[in-house]
């Protein structure tokens, strides 16, 4: 049984009228439900993604009025976007300082061409070259041309002080399998272990910096909430809960969040984890022609919807 890739990623904005503005127009992802935080329903919960909302393709946001982050280990510290090709890079150096976005330079890392940049928040985001691989699901709607349009998560860079208690988990509960490892790309001393899910290749990937001179971060606006992993079926799901729970690791129990499952647990850093199902997805509770355009609600929390809605601000 093994994890088949990225799933979803969740970070945390303070700016959430901005955010929507970035991530739609700047970055022309699709913003594919509308929603609020199920454990927090006064805070927005965003999904952008694909055409489709494909799993692996969600990047998602939490709304909540916090101080920004406190840079440090113990925390993911970049996210990764699939585009394909070289050309698909430039034309996104290009678009992004137009754009005034902080960016770094077309550089190989890993093997792989990549551009590092930042959003508003400071939210740590690299696009990746996946040379084309696997199917993809441009918006026709997006601002940004077809051929150049993110396609999906990519691997996903976490930061720990010390890799042997991660790596047990990773390789012992999860089944993930060390393949290869290369310098840390701002401090050559320092060491990324990549580790691969599934089939492999750059959707299926974590990457462990150790780094063990950093401070411990604090978690804030700009920062990362969690990482999921996908798993293709509710029999899987299943199976990946008794599992957690045979091997002594705590975590969340089983929790419908209503457009997919998912199961929390942390690695040792406090890194919080989730396995979440590929299914039922986004077009259970809305038309796909027209997703994201209002605010859906998880069947048990309609009966709340007047006073929910009431409390949001407008991002548009």
């Amino acid at each position: 049984m093994d994890l088949k890739g990225i799933h979803h990623l969740t970070a945390i904005t303070a700016q959430i009228r901005e955010n929507h503005r970035f991530y739609t127009r700047t970055l022309g992802m699709r913003l594919v439900k509308r929603s609020v935080n199920q454990d927090d329903v006064s805070a927005y919960h965003l999904f952008y993604a694909d055409a489709k909302g494909s799993p692996g393709s969600d990047l998602t946001f939490f709304d909540w009025p916090v101080p920004p982050q406190r840079r440090g280990t113990h925390e993911i510290v970049r996210t990764h976007l699939r585009v394909a090709g070289q050309d698909a890079l430039e034309w996104w150096a290009e678009h992004l300082h137009k754009n005034g976005v902080s960016i770094g330079r077309i550089d190989e890392r890993d093997g792989r061409l990549t551009l590092d940049f930042e959003d508003p928040e400071g939210q740590r985001l690299a696009l990746i070259d996946d040379e084309g691989q696997g199917e993809s699901f441009p918006w026709e709607k997006s601002p940004i041309p077809g051929q150049f349009q993110i396609r999906g998560l990519g691997p996903i860079m976490l930061s720990v002080p010390v890799l042997t208690p991660t790596d047990t988990l990773l390789q012992k509960a999860v089944n993930m399998r060390p393949v290869r490892e290369y310098p840390h790309p701002e401090n050559p001393r320092e060491t990324v272990h990549v580790y691969q899910m599934g089939p492999g290749g750059p959707r299926a990937e974590l990457h462990i910096a150790v780094q063990p001179n950093l401070p411990v971060a604090r978690q804030g606006a700009g920062a990362v909430h969690h990482v999921a992993f996908r798993t293709p079926s509710f029999e899987e799901y299943d199976e990946w809960a008794e599992r957690l729970n045979t091997l002594g690791v705590p975590n969340s129990g089983k929790i419908d969040r209503f457009w997919f499952r998912s199961l929390y647990f942390r690695e040792p850093n406090g890194i919080l984890f989730e396995i979440a199902s590929d299914g039922p997805g986004f077009g259970v509770d809305e038309d796909p022609e027209t997703l994201g355009e209002k605010i859906v609600l998880a069947p048990f929390l309609e009966s709340q919807r007047e006073k929910i809605v009431a409390n949001l601000k407008p991002i548009e």
